[in-house]
C-alpha cells in the first residue's frame, strides 16, 4: 500500500488507519473497483496526452513541409487548417482559439453607448437596446461575455458616437493567451457530412 500504510490497514476518507477485518466487504469490493476503473481511466489519459502531443506536432510538421514547397518559411503560432485524406473519408481539423479580455478602454465605449441609448429611447426598438445592455452583463464568474460585446460591432449604426465606441471597443481588445484544438471527422458511405470521431467518453 502507498502512503506508509502497514498491511492489514486501510486508510479511510477522514485520514484514519482501519483495519481491514473491520471493513465490510461490500465496501472492500467498492474499492477495488474503483481503484482498478481508476488505474485504466488514467492509463487512457496518458495515452491521449501522448496522442495529442504526436498529433499536433505531425500537423504542424506537414504545414512547414507544405509551407517549404512554396519557399514560404512560417513563424510563429500556428493558425488553424483542415486536412483531408486523398479519399475524402478522413477529416481533421486544428483550430486555435485567442483568449480575449478587454482593457479600460471598454468602459469609454460603455459610456459612449449609454449616451446613445439615452438619445435614442424614442423610436429605438426594444430589441436593439436590450441586445446591447445584455452584451455588458457578466456571466456566472463575473466576466464580460466576449463573444457579445465584439458582436456589437456588426450593428449597422451609423452615430458617430457608437463608431467611435466600436472603435474603442476594438482597442481595448487584448489577447492573453490561445488554446489548439483538434478534432477528427469520417464521412461513412456516400453521404458529404461529416461525423465526429468522438473522443469523449459521453461520446463514444
Amino acid at each position: 500500500m502507498t502512503d506508509n500504510i502497514p498491511a492489514g490497514y486501510r486508510k479511510n476518507g477522514a485520514g484514519h488507519l482501519i483495519p481491514e477485518e473491520l471493513i465490510a466487504p461490500i465496501d472492500l469490493a467498492r474499492d477495488q473497483v474503483v481503484q482498478d476503473l481508476v488505474t485504466q481511466a488514467k492509463a487512457v489519459q496518458a495515452q491521449l496526452k501522448q496522442c495529442k502531443t504526436y498529433t499536433f506536432g505531425e500537423i504542424d510538421a506537414f504545414v512547414d513541409l507544405s509551407a517549404e514547397q512554396y519557399d514560404v518559411k512560417l513563424g510563429g503560432k500556428k493558425g488553424n487548417v483542415t486536412l483531408i485524406s486523398f479519399d475524402g473519408r478522413y477529416k481533421i481539423v486544428r483550430q486555435v482559439q485567442d483568449n480575449i479580455t478587454f482593457d479600460e478602454q471598454l468602459q469609454a465605449a460603455k459610456a459612449l453607448i449609454d449616451e446613445c441609448l439615452r438619445d435614442w429611447t424614442e423610436g429605438t426598438r426594444v430589441e436593439v437596446s436590450t441586445l446591447i445592455n445584455d452584451a455588458f452583463r457578466v456571466d456566472q464568474a463575473g466576466n464580460i461575455r466576449t463573444a457579445l460585446v465584439l458582436s456589437l460591432r456588426r450593428l449597422k449604426i451609423t452615430d458617430e458616437r457608437w463608431k467611435r465606441a466600436m472603435e474603442a471597443i476594438s482597442n481595448a481588445v487584448q489577447v492573453t493567451g490561445s488554446k489548439a484544438y483538434v478534432r477528427f471527422y469520417e464521412r461513412v458511405g456516400d453521404s458529404d457530412q461529416y461525423s465526429p470521431i468522438s473522443l469523449d467518453m459521453a461520446g463514444v
